[in-house]
């Protein structure tokens, strides 16, 4: 092989370790079986919730995987691979694959990775199962609110009955 392409080939290593380190998750699937309409329209929605789909050499993965320190992942890197990034959201990529694999029975979850740590099927259909960022925002923004609600109902109460003994 020649210095020129295991320079491009290295470049490549480090671009995925790059991708690796920066990702809040990456979700790792077995595409094989899916028509290409079905591929462009997971696709679509991943990119619409700014995650970034590959298809990566099994090979490039590994590598960058060892680099990145991502060990127990050579077993899921193998067959037609492709890893969904998401930099921002660690619910986004699980969760649209997710509902996506229940509709096209091909798909499948081979594994990924959630905050810089291996993940297993498992977990990644748990994560799956969360709501995402903005549920979970508002989810806790209702729970704060709670004491400061039934505060409001315990003055109002209070109110009203000095008005009735006024």
């Amino acid at each position: 092989m020649s210095e020129v392409a295991i320079a491009k080939k290295a470049a490549i290593v480090d671009e995925v370790t790059e991708k690796f380190n920066a990702a809040a998750s990456a979700v790792i699937v077995d595409y094989r079986g899916l028509t290409v309409e079905q591929v462009t329209e997971l696709r679509k929605q991943l990119r619409d919730a700014n995650v970034e789909m590959k298809v990566i050499k099994n090979s490039i993965l590994v590598r960058a995987a060892e680099k990145a320190g991502l060990n127990g992942l050579e077993e899921v890197f193998s067959g037609p691979t492709a890893v969904a990034f998401s930099n921002e959201d660690v619910v986004a990529p699980a969760k649209i694959i997710d509902e996506f694999a229940s509709k096209a029975e091909k798909l499948e979850i081979k594994g990924g990775i959630i905050e810089g740590k291996v993940a297993s099927i498992e977990e990644i259909t748990a994560l799956a199962k969360l709501p995402n960022r903005d549920g979970l925002l508002s989810m806790l923004l209702s729970v704060l609110q709670a004491p400061v609600r039934n505060v409001a109902y315990a003055v109002k109460a209070v109110a009203e009955k000095e008005e009735e003994v006024a």
